[in-house]
């Protein structure tokens, strides 16, 4: 084969893998980061969930996830220490959608 067979069947690939593929992700990345920053996702931090410490509240880990219902002990990093009628039960912040106080 000579050279312009080959510039012919391979530079269109290289164009595909090397240019076109990586600025689809970078794209695609940074639409998933504003969607993120839209809808208002923030991590729990710990200074908010230190005022509940010693209440009553039901946690809301989703809609697949668990409710668990009982007196916040304590909060450590990113955990949540829950005691219910069954013992204590420790809940990952990140996962938390909602918290409702005084149930």
């Amino acid at each position: 084969m000579n050279t312009g067979t080959w510039i012919a069947i391979y530079l269109p690939l290289f164009i595909l893998f090397f240019i076109i593929l990586p600025q689809q992700r970078s794209v695609h990345k940074a639409v998933l980061l504003r969607i993120k920053k839209r809808k208002g996702v923030v991590k729990m931090t710990n200074e908010l969930l230190n005022k509940y410490i010693g209440k009553n509240c039901q946690i809301t880990t989703g809609s697949f996830g668990t409710n668990v219902k009982g007196k916040i002990i304590n909060v450590n990093d990113n955990w949540i220490e829950v005691e219910t009628k069954k013992g204590n039960e420790l809940i990952n912040a990140e996962f938390v959608q909602s918290i409702k106080i005084g149930i």
